[in-house]
C-alpha cells in the first residue's frame, strides 16, 4: 500500500509539473509574450492597436474582407487599395506608414518604405517565407521554403527550364491555344457580328491549358484537374489565413485539415505519376520536350552526372514541389494579368487602338513569334501598367527568423513582416498624383525609369527571389493579347460590376463581361 501510495503521490506531482509547464506556455504565448512584443514594437515608434486575447485583429481582417464582397465599386475606378487590402489600408490611414497589426498572437510590422523594401528581399535568409502561414505551407512547398546553399541548389537547376532561349520554343504551343480560344469566341459572336461573353472563365481555361501543355506536356483534362484540386486547396488555405493561429493546428485532424491533406495527397500521386513517366521514358533515351517539367529533369540529370552524386540534385519529392508552385503561379498570375488588362482596355480604347496597331504592324497576319513579341514596346507598356495597377499578389508576408536590423528599427525573432505591393504601386509619392489612374505611358523608358530604381514596383516580387516565371508569364500574355488584339475590339458590357477581391491572387469577384466586336 506504501508503495502505490508514494506511486500516485508521484503521478500526481509529475501531472501538476506538466499541467503547470503546458498551462505557462500557454498563457506566454497568448498574453506574455504578444504583450512584450507590443512594447518592443512601440519602443521603434510603431504605431498599432492594442493586442486583444487570441484574436489580435484577425476578426476586423476578416469582416472587412467579407463587406468588400457586398457591393461592387465605380466601374471606372481604380483606386481599388481599400478594397483589396481594407484592413491593412486602414491601419496605415489610421496609425501612419510605421504601423503594425495582429494576426492573432503575432505581430506584423507593415513595410512601406522602398528601402526597408529592398532589404527585406535582399536579405532572405533572415527574413524568410512564413511556412506556418497554411497557404504557403501547402501551396509553396517549392523554392521558397529551402534556404541557404540547397535553395541556391534548386535555383540553379530550376533557371535553365527558364531562360528566354528555351522560352521561345513555347511560344508556337502558347499560340495554338490561344488561337483555339479566340475560335471559339468568333463562334460566340458570329451570328450579329458583335456579342456579350465574360471572359475571365475563358482566360482561365487557356492559362490552364498553357500551363498543362508548356509545363508538363499532359492534356487539358488533367491539368484541370489538377488546378481545381489546387484551387479549393487555396481556398480552404485562405480561410485559415484569416482565423486564429495555434501553433501546431495545421496538423489537428480537424474536418478541413483532412480534407486538404486528401486534396495534397492526390495532387503529389498525379504528378508523381506524370513525373516517373517521364523519368522512365528519358531513361530509355528519348529526346527531353519543349516543356519545363522536362527541361528541369534534364537539368538536373546534368547536375548530378556533372557533380557524380545524386545528393547534388532534386528528388522527386522536391520535383514534385516545384511543379506544385509553377503549376498554380504560372496560371493563377498570366490569368489575372489578362483579365485585368482586357478590362482597362475596354475603358480606355485609346490605348486598346494603339496596342492594335502595334500588333498589326509588327506580326500583320504571320503567327506570333519571340522575337516579334520582344518588339512589342506598347504592349509591354500596357502589362506593367496592369500590373501595377491590379497585382496578382498583392502582399508579402516574411518571418524573421532572428533578431535583425532593419534600417532603424530592431526587431526580434517571430515578428511577420507584410509588404503592401498593392499599397506601394498606388503610392502618389511614389507615383504621382495620378497614381490611381491607367497611364501605361510612365512606363515608355522601362520600369527603372518609371521607378527610380526604387523597390516600390513589386508585381512578381523582387530581390534574388524574384518570381522565377516572370518571362513566362509576360510571353504567354503578349501572345494571348496578340491572338485577340487582331481579331476583335472589346468594352465592357453593361452588365459588368467592378469588384475586385482577394482570395489567392485578385481577380473580378463577378467575373468580366465585355462586348466582342469582330474585325
Amino acid at each position: 500500500m506504501m508503495g502505490m501510495e508514494v506511486f500516485c503521490n508521484l503521478f500526481l506531482f509529475s501531472f501538476s509539473i506538466m499541467f503547470l509547464v503546458c498551462a505557462w506556455r500557454v498563457v506566454n504565448w497568448a498574453w506574455i509574450r504578444p504583450k512584450t512584443l507590443e512594447k518592443w514594437l512601440r519602443g521603434q515608434d510603431l504605431k498599432g492597436n492594442p493586442y486583444r486575447l487570441f484574436y489580435g485583429d484577425t476578426k476586423e481582417i476578416a469582416k472587412m474582407m467579407n463587406e468588400t464582397k457586398s457591393k461592387p465599386m465605380n466601374v471606372l475606378s481604380d483606386e481599388v487599395v481599400p478594397r483589396v487590402i481594407p484592413y491593412f489600408f486602414e491601419s496605415i490611414q489610421k496609425h501612419g506608414k510605421n504601423s503594425f497589426v495582429w494576426l492573432g498572437t503575432i505581430p506584423m510590422v507593415i513595410i512601406t518604405d522602398p528601402d526597408h523594401v529592398k532589404e527585406v528581399l535582399s536579405k532572405h535568409n533572415t527574413f524568410q517565407q512564413n511556412l506556418a502561414d497554411p497557404v504557403v505551407y501547402k501551396l509553396s512547398q517549392g523554392l521558397l521554403k529551402y534556404e541557404g546553399d540547397k535553395w541556391s541548389k534548386h535555383r540553379k537547376i530550376a533557371n535553365p527550364a527558364f531562360q528566354l532561349e528555351k522560352l521561345k520554343h513555347m511560344v508556337p504551343a502558347m499560340y495554338k491555344i490561344c488561337s483555339e480560344m479566340v475560335g471559339r469566341w468568333e463562334e460566340i459572336v458570329s451570328r450579329n457580328e458583335s456579342g456579350e461573353l465574360d471572359v475571365w472563365p475563358e482566360l482561365k481555361t487557356i492559362a490552364v491549358n498553357v500551363i498543362s501543355l508548356t509545363a508538363f506536356g499532359i492534356s487539358y483534362e488533367t491539368g484541370r484537374r489538377l488546378f481545381e484540386l489546387q484551387h479549393e486547396l487555396a481556398e480552404h488555405a485562405s480561410e485559415l489565413r484569416h482565423s486564429v493561429y495555434i501553433p501546431g493546428g495545421r496538423f489537428l485532424p480537424t474536418k478541413k485539415n483532412r480534407r486538404m491533406n486528401g486534396i495534397d495527397k492526390e495532387i503529389n500521386t498525379v504528378l508523381k505519376r506524370i513525373i516517373e513517366k517521364r523519368i522512365g521514358a528519358m531513361k530509355e533515351g528519348e529526346e527531353a520536350s519543349n516543356n519545363l517539367l522536362d527541361m528541369l529533369l534534364e537539368s538536373n540529370f546534368k547536375e548530378m552526372k556533372h557533380h557524380g552524386n545524386q545528393e547534388f540534385g532534386m528528388s522527386i519529392e522536391d520535383i514534385i514541389s516545384e511543379c506544385k508552385l509553377f503549376y498554380l503561379a504560372g496560371q493563377e498570375t498570366t490569368s489575372d494579368l489578362l483579365v485585368w488588362t482586357m478590362i482597362l482596355l475596354s475603358r480606355n480604347q485609346e490605348w486598346q487602338e494603339l496596342a492594335r496597331e502595334e500588333v498589326m504592324h509588327v506580326f500583320g497576319d504571320d503567327k506570333p513569334d519571340f522575337d516579334g513579341l520582344n518588339r512589342l514596346k506598347i504592349v509591354t507598356m500596357i502589362l506593367n501598367e496592369s500590373l501595377r495597377l491590379y497585382p496578382p499578389v498583392p502582399t508579402l508576408i516574411r518571418i524573421v527568423k532572428e533578431d535583425a536590423k532593419l534600417g532603424n528599427l530592431s526587431l526580434p525573432a517571430g515578428v511577420r513582416l507584410l509588404v503592401p505591393i498593392i499599397f506601394l504601386h498606388h503610392d502618389p509619392e511614389m507615383w504621382g498624383e495620378d497614381a490611381n489612374e491607367f497611364n501605361p505611358e510612365r512606363f515608355r523608358e522601362g520600369v527603372s525609369k518609371a521607378t527610380n530604381g526604387k523597390a516600390c514596383y513589386l508585381p512578381f516580387s523582387g530581390g534574388p527571389r524574384i518570381c522565377i516565371g516572370l518571362n513566362f508569364a509576360m510571353v504567354e500574355a503578349k501572345t494571348a493579347l496578340s491572338c485577340i488584339l487582331r481579331r476583335f475590339s472589346f468594352k465592357l458590357s453593361p452588365s459588368y460590376a467592378h469588384a475586385p477581391y482577394t482570395g489567392l491572387t485578385t481577380n473580378p469577384l463577378y467575373g468580366a463581361p465585355l462586348i466582342l466586336q469582330k474585325l
